[in-house]
């Protein structure tokens, strides 16, 4: 995520102009992942299925270049307020040279309903797994950065099996989860033009392009933003959207929090929390956006070094960071090593450091200066679920506020950053009830 981001894709007057940026993009596709087979000419709307081949070499040179790290000094201080410690990165270094197994992610990726599809000129790459049970809501899941379809792998049988996960027939999602442009096995765009709004836009046309008249959608990070975008798009079939990462801060917080002022008087105590989370992280978290937003192509490092791409993706913000600390160090928590280095080697193994990191440049381009957490104006009916550990949980009172059609929220006592990765049965529960008044429409 990051703060500048996507408030244009909010304008209703640049809006229809940007809608244009897409079209005629050309993208480099995941053809090293494939089966070699002889090319064939197939239809720009077909429909193809897709299967993870990875070359050991790849794998070996992958361990090669861990064990052949540079280390630096460890960090002067005690605690994490210089960045990922090295003790951190060192665990994490071992247990990726000499433990984890991609194939086993890659079986479980293969086991899987894979495709991909040519969407204005870019494949796309996308997960669908159909539920047994009839009259299932179509729902599409978007992943964001540092996360990948990874993300989701958790959620997919609960969602689509609720019977076997303390659900009902009732409760059944169809479930397509694609991967952002320029990450994982999606093609890589090679021009400019591929924001939120020309996402959101693909997105749709990926739906329409399954069959479904009438849909849900849902996100966090990148995610929430190209369903909100969706939800102002308002596509043929799309009921409405549920968010993990709402944007809702008013003007008033956005613009104290930007040039580092005092709160606004009057805030709630959820307010207060909400604000003291958020310039947190406006204040220490907001490295990472700002070098992507502004000089993607500088990070030659990431695409060269597999311990700094780690490092960059673990710092994302403190929280979540924490928690990874923890499972390296040996502790229970919501994720496993082996879920952490799952996500880490498919972004090496694709080569997406840069690729998925000029997503926060090109939103940067067409902005108009507010946040990525400001205010829109969502129309349709959304969802909210506030997970404590995220960058921020976004108070009832700030989400009723901006979305006028607001039919679900709850504010959950565990999660974060990675809802659905970290806490899958709650996230799933959560999906259950956040659509059931949508349901009636299907």
């Amino acid at each position: 995520m990051r703060t500048t981001a996507t408030t244009e894709a909010i304008n209703h007057d640049r809006r229809r102009l940007l809608e244009t940026a897409a079209l005629g993009i050309a993208a480099a596709g995941a053809a090293s992942m494939l089966p070699v087979h002889p090319a064939a000419a197939v239809e720009s709307n077909a429909v193809r299925p897709f299967r993870i081949n990875v070359p050991e070499e790849d794998l070996v040179d992958l361990r090669r270049r861990v064990k052949a790290t540079r280390w630096p000094d460890k960090e002067t201080v005690t605690g994490q307020s210089q960045g990922v410690q090295l003790a951190t990165i060192q665990q994490l270094a071992r247990y990726w040279a000499t433990d984890h197994d991609w194939r086993k992610i890659e079986a479980k990726l293969n086991a899987l309903p894979q495709f991909i599809t040519e969407i204005d000129g870019l494949d796309i790459h996308f997960i669908h797994v159909r539920s047994k049970h009839e009259n299932a809501l179509p729902l599409i899941v978007t992943h964001g950065w540092p996360g990948s379809i990874i993300e989701q792998l958790k959620i997919i049988d609960p969602l689509t099996n609720p019977t076997a996960h303390g659900g009902s027939a009732l409760d059944a999602f169809d479930v397509v989860i694609p991967s952002l442009p320029g990450y994982g096995f999606s093609g890589k765009p090679t021009a400019p033009g591929w924001t939120p709004v020309s996402i959101a836009r693909a997105w749709a046309t990926l739906m329409q392009r399954l069959g479904y008249t009438r849909y849900a959608a849902q996100g966090g990070d990148w995610g929430n933003a190209v369903s909100e975008v969706m939800a102002l798009q308002q596509p043929p079939g799309l009921l409405g959207i549920h968010t993990n990462m709402a944007a809702t801060v008013p003007a008033d917080v956005s613009k104290a929090l930007s040039v580092g002022g005092p709160p606004p008087a009057g805030l709630s105590a959820d307010e207060k929390h909400a604000w003291d989370q958020l310039d947190d992280f406006y204040k220490h978290g907001l490295g990472y956006a700002q070098e992507m937003s502004n000089r993607p192509q500088t990070l030659y490092g990431l695409a060269d070094s597999p311990i700094g791409l780690a490092a960059w993706m673990l710092d994302h913000d403190i929280r979540s960071y924490g928690m990874i600390s923890r499972v390296f160090d040996g502790k229970t928590e919501g994720l496993t090593r082996d879920d952490v280095l799952d996500n880490v080697t498919l972004y090496w193994l694709t080569n997406t450091a840069i690729s998925s990191a000029r997503l926060y440049w090109e939103t940067t381009q067409i902005s108009t200066g507010g946040g990525f957490f400001d205010v829109r104006d969502v129309k349709m009916p959304v969802a909210v679920s506030a997970f404590p550990d995220e960058i921020y949980a976004a108070p009832r009172s700030w989400a009723e506020r901006a979305y006028p059609k607001l039919i679900y929220y709850n504010k959950l006592d565990k999660g974060g950053h990675f809802a659905a990765w970290e806490q899958p049965a709650l996230f799933s529960s959560e999906m259950r009830a956040a659509f059931k008044p949508l349901r009636q429409a299907i």
